[in-house]
């Protein structure tokens, strides 16, 4: 403890010091406190940016490839080729025949024949609606008895590429037609030759209407060597169009309604290109025999209405 006088003298614990004006005289320092406690924590400041993206290591090897699968058969889409014995109808495995394909084909499913020779001696019977039996270049159905080659029973059917033929002549027609909107389309259809004059040839057809089919469609084919390229029955009705006939006695038009339109006719000649017979109206759509010629390539018409 400091005690001075007016001397400027001062003592500290009973010692005399001296007092120097304009000086400072610290005292001792006071004890150091005890630091307190840490503070909570404060908030998480936002995180910072990320950071650029590393490059991107190199592509590990290709796997080894699994195994080919096998498609199952669709019997939407078949094929056919003949004397594949055990064909499932894949295009890889073909069925063996036309009939074999017809049973199994779904409605409005489509069957492909292959090239090569279809021998039949029973009717191949399209009871179906909507198939398109397609044949390729080359694709023969061989007729090898007296019965049609083919019924058409169903409706909305078409028969594409085919050609039809027989071992002998038969007094049958090689495709019938007894469901409606069908369509023959593009095919050939021959028979073997006859001797003689053709009036005297058995009566083998190309395609025979049956009485009162509707909208049926017979566009595009070829017949030759035939008794008759087609018989059309009463009331059946549809159209006979661009087809080339030769070799024959014509179509027989037999009181039905068949618009015809755009035929042709090669050599040897028909004997006649289109027969009217008795009781075939005089009325549309053959009212006038003219015009009828100058449709048909001025086709020869034997008109015994």
């Amino acid at each position: 403890m400091f005690f001075c006088n007016r001397f400027d003298k001062c003592c500290k614990n009973n010692v005399l010091i001296k007092v120097v004006p304009g000086l400072s005289i610290q005292g001792p320092s006071g004890a150091t406190e005890l630091t307190g406690a840490t503070g909570a924590t404060g908030p998480t400041g936002p995180t910072g940016a990320d950071g650029a993206t590393g490059s991107t290591g190199a592509t590990g090897p290709t796997g080894a490839t699994g195994p080919t699968g096998t498609l199952g058969v669709n019997n939407s889409f078949l094929f056919v080729k003949s004397g594949n014995i055990g064909g499932d109808g894949t295009q890889a495995n073909p069925l063996p025949s036309i009939s074999d394909a017809i049973n199994l084909v779904d409605e409005d499913g489509v069957i492909i024949v292959e090239e090569g020779d279809y021998q039949i001696s029973s009717t191949l019977n399209l009871n179906k609606n909507g198939i398109s039996l397609i044949g390729k270049p080359n694709s023969v159905i061989n007729l090898q008895s007296n019965v049609a080659g083919m019924l058409v029973g169903g409706d909305n059917n078409e028969i594409y590429g085919l050609t039809f033929t027989s071992d002998n002549p038969y007094p049958s027609e090689f495709i019938q037609i007894g469901g409606d909107n069908n369509i023959i389309r593009n095919n050939i259809i021959f028979g073997p030759a006859q001797a003689g004059s053709s009036d005297t040839w058995i009566t083998n057809r190309g395609i025979v209407t049956q009485g009162s089919t509707q909208g049926n469609w017979i566009d595009g084919n070829i017949f030759y060597s035939l008794r008759q390229a087609g018989y059309l029955n009463p009331n059946s009705t549809g159209y006979i169009t661009h087809n080339v006939v030769y070799n024959t006695r014509g179509w027989v038009v037999d009181q039905a309604l068949m618009q015809f339109s755009g035929n042709s006719w090669g050599s040897p000649a028909n004997a006649v290109d289109i027969a009217l017979l008795s009781g075939t109206t005089t009325s549309a759509p053959y009212d006038s025999v003219a015009d009828l010629q100058r449709n048909n390539s001025m086709a020869t018409i034997s008109d015994q209405r």
